[in-house]
């Protein structure tokens, strides 16, 4: 199938490209790796008269470690994230979950923030600023704001991006010294999306006991999901933790439903499971 009849924009700075998101308003769609958006006009369920393509703006495609934050721009492509050796070393996190995002040409081409804007309940990058707390820059012709992870994911594929505003970056704060993450997700395929994913942020005190521990999910409801695993295993000997018990209050807390891919009591022990494999790989990180 071909798109809808649009027409193309390519701005050359950033506040060009804010200038033509103005004056096209709901209109206007804004074109960065494009591995969600042209799929989408391809299959007519977006037709929007005014295509913004933003590659030209080099100034948004940074990676870098400020003051505690990773800070991904809006053309940062999934492969230079998943590749920096500084936001590795200062957020595993971040290539543990990216790793997982489809295959290498569509992280070769598909971009960070992109993900979080189509904000698919599905998509790791989601999940991953919310287990974080991260947020989201959204900037328009008047103004920037800030928008934190538990306002930005509205619903399945809505985000809290109004009309004439680009998402300009996404901020990824750092955990705290003694924290270790993992990720986790079972898929019919390597490279298809997630029946049920958990990303797991452990922090140990300095005599190596549970002093936080926190999972995010996706593909378990309309938004990605967070629980805290505080009740669990707080308190508890990092070693000898039970993550069992965690992943048995996650299942209690998640609200899936069935689909073609999976019924709801699967993807309800996939979280326990996960949760319990996870839990402890995130010991051994930290």
């Amino acid at each position: 199938m071909k798109p809808p009849a649009f027409t193309y924009h390519r701005p050359a700075s950033v506040a060009d490209a804010l200038a033509v998101l103005a004056e096209t308003g709901p209109d206007g769609k804004v074109l960065a790796g494009g591995q969600s958006l042209v799929p989408v006009l391809n299959m007519r369920l977006a037709a929007p008269g005014h295509l913004v393509d933003i590659n030209r703006l080099g100034e948004l495609a940074h990676v870098t470690v400020d003051a505690g934050v990773v800070r991904v721009g809006a053309l940062a492509r999934h492969a230079a994230v998943e590749r920096d050796a500084a936001a590795f070393a200062a957020l595993p996190l971040l290539r543990q979950a990216t790793g997982h995002v489809a295959h290498p040409a569509i992280r070769n081409r598909g971009t960070t923030v992109g993900s979080l804007v189509h904000a698919d309940p599905a998509a790791e990058l989601p999940a991953v600023l919310s287990l974080l707390s991260g947020s989201v820059t959204l900037a328009s012709a008047s103004g920037r704001r800030t928008v934190p992870a538990g306002e930005f994911f509205v619903g399945p594929l809505e985000s809290a991006l109004r009309p004439g505003e680009l998402a300009v970056e996404a901020l990824f704060p750092v955990p705290p010294k003694g924290s270790g993450t993992a990720w986790l997700e079972v898929s019919r395929r390597r490279g298809d999306f997630a029946v049920c994913g958990v990303g797991v942020l452990v922090t140990l005190s300095a005599d190596r006991r549970v002093a936080a521990a926190r999972a995010a999910y996706v593909s378990v409801g309309p938004t990605p999901l967070t629980v805290d695993l505080a009740e669990a295993v707080a308190g508890l000997p990092a070693d000898t933790a039970d993550w069992a018990a965690a992943g048995a209050l996650a299942a209690a807390r998640v609200r899936p439903e069935d689909d073609i891919h999976a019924t709801a009591a699967y993807r309800r022990h996939l979280v326990a499971v996960l949760t319990a494999r996870a839990g402890k790989a995130a010991v051994a990180n930290a």
